[in-house]
């Protein structure tokens, strides 16, 4: 062999190598994805029992029960549909009836949303890109979701001055 040949089949099989780490990484990454979901998507794409996935809306008013050993219950809506949760754990301290927030989980055979993880949303200036689309679709969007804090302020001092 020459060297030209063998500096090309040791080029070559390093590249076999990388694709093959490639390969096996994205593999990886593909099982450990969360998908985002609001209750109607999950009811449109019946998904299975034991998968997870991330699930997003408002708490439903009306529906927060808490039971013993901090186990919380309560119902997320998207406006269309509603999925029943239920989450054992300290909940955030801005989680309340009528907010948005995002629940990490696996439904149960009947249907029931198992969190383990419960987010709630910060303020009402921010609001993930998924759930907005889903309350536009819905017509339960407010066109303030989107206003910059104090902008409101400034264009009516701005109108004051003037």
């Amino acid at each position: 062999m020459t060297r030209k040949q063998r500096r090309l089949t040791m080029i070559g099989g390093a590249l076999v190598v990388l694709g093959i780490a490639a390969a096996l990484v994205l593999n990886a990454l593909r099982d450990s994805i969360v998908f985002f979901s609001t209750p109607m998507m999950v009811s449109e794409k019946h998904i299975q029992p034991g998968q997870r996935f991330r699930l997003g809306g408002l708490v439903q008013t009306g529906s927060l029960v808490r039971g013993d050993n901090l186990a919380v219950s309560f119902r997320v809506s998207d406006g269309s549909a509603t999925l029943p949760v239920s989450y054992k754990g300290i909940l955030p301290d801005l989680f309340r009836e009528g907010q948005g927030v995002v629940a990490e989980g696996a439904l149960d055979n009947s249907g029931v949303f198992q969190a383990d993880t419960v987010l709630a949303k910060h303020d009402e200036t921010y609001m993930p890109k998924e759930v907005a689309d889903a309350l536009k679709k819905q017509g339960h969007w407010k066109d303030d979701y989107g206003a910059q804090p104090g902008a409101a302020e400034a264009s009516s001092k701005q109108e004051v001055s003037q």
